[in-house]
């Protein structure tokens, strides 16, 4: 099978799609970094819909998600933008974990893996 990259750079390439499977970095916010967790989530969803554009697919054909929040204490929070965005009866295994994430500013991070 083939293994196409996309967006690649020095560190990590955001898009890698092995036969008909298209794998997301982890995204966290940029615009909203420092502004409420669903801010910084409704940004990063944006994002992830963008990127799986740009490979072909959407999430509709969702298999998986990581959610990395920095407080797991304000999921009620996220999950409302969450379930507002996936797709009913679409919606991808899921992980949802606390951990420290890279600067104060940021409240979450997501990394996704769908099909094409």
């Amino acid at each position: 099978m083939t293994l196409q990259r996309l967006h690649v750079g020095p560190r990590m390439t955001e898009i890698v799609i092995h036969g008909d499977t298209v794998y997301l970095r982890g995204l966290t916010a940029e615009e909203t970094a420092g502004q409420s967790l669903a801010a910084q989530t409704t940004e990063i969803l944006a994002e992830i819909d963008r990127l799986l554009a740009v490979a072909g697919t959407d999430k509709s054909k969702l298999i998986s998600a990581t959610i990395w929040l920095s407080d797991i204490r304000t999921v009620d929070e996220m999950n409302a933008v969450w379930d507002a965005w996936v797709v009913p009866g679409a919606t991808p295994v899921r992980a949802c974990i606390e951990a420290l994430l890279q600067g104060a500013d940021l409240k979450i991070e997501i990394k996704v893996i769908a099909a094409r």
